[in-house]
């Protein structure tokens, strides 16, 4: 059986606190099914240290297959992240942010349905199994299953986490997608446009989910939830252009 391969992707905006922590979790990854990994790290112009600090990280893990790209101007996750689908070479894709919300260890739960040839896309969902999950804001969670619930409507999927970081695709199918989203839109814009694929293979699994305050780091806002209602209707109804 050939080898397959594993791209992580890390957007990154002003991590330069968390950065380490997170490459040093990825990095002590062993994946199933003798699967290797190559780790991409989008800079999204950050203002801080985080080009400087990935940079040295890259140094003294000379034997790690990192690769670093630092985007031009401050565009968003959304863009950082078509940047790194990209320059990803492994079969498999899963996102993942550059703070410590996720827990890469928890890779193979997501790994597992696409390895044995069941899954296509598997999402990584905080609602679900008994994972732990930090306790914070209770109308963070109501705006992200109102979400989810509105994207459903349209995909025809029973989806209990369509907001969340891990979401892991078979990369032959994610790169030909078209994707237009620059910020936090990306996340309606590809499984409305993932769901159109005919016959695709959707799998959810639970996952833990360790978030942070806004003191802590967290950047998502109101604003970006009434981008993702609007996301939801333009690509759902208006906007059905999918692949490339």
């Amino acid at each position: 059986m050939n080898k397959k391969k594993l791209s992580v992707i890390i957007p990154a905006y002003n991590e330069e606190a968390t950065i380490h922590l997170i490459l040093d979790k990825v990095n002590a990854v062993s994946l199933i099914g003798n699967t290797s990994k190559e780790i991409i790290i989008v800079n999204d112009f950050s203002t801080d240290r985080t080009r400087e600090v990935v940079e040295q990280y890259i140094k003294d893990h000379a034997g790690h297959d990192i690769r670093l790209f630092n985007q031009e101007a401050n565009i968003g996750k959304g863009a950082a992240l078509h940047r790194g689908f990209e320059e990803a070479t492994g079969d498999y894709i899963i996102i993942q942010d550059a703070d410590l919300e996720y827990d890469p260890n928890e890779y193979n739960i997501l790994l597992g349905p696409v390895i044995d040839g069941h899954a296509d896309v598997i999402y990584g969902s905080r609602f679900i199994g008994g994972n732990p999950h930090r306790i914070l804001f209770f109308w963070h969670t109501i705006g992200n299953k109102f979400l989810t619930f509105l994207s459903n409507m349209f995909t025809n999927l029973n989806l209990t986490d369509m907001e969340t970081c891990y979401k892991l695709f078979r990369a032959d199918i994610l790169k030909k997608i078209y994707l237009n989203e620059k910020r936090f839109g990306f996340e309606p814009e590809v499984t409305a446009k993932v769901s159109r694929i005919p016959g695709i293979r959707f799998y959810e699994v639970g996952i833990s989910y360790y978030g942070r305050t806004y003191e802590e780091g967290k950047k998502i806002s109101a604003r970006d939830g009434f981008r993702a209602i609007y996301c939801i209707l333009k690509y759902n109804i208006f906007c059905r252009k999918y692949l490339k």
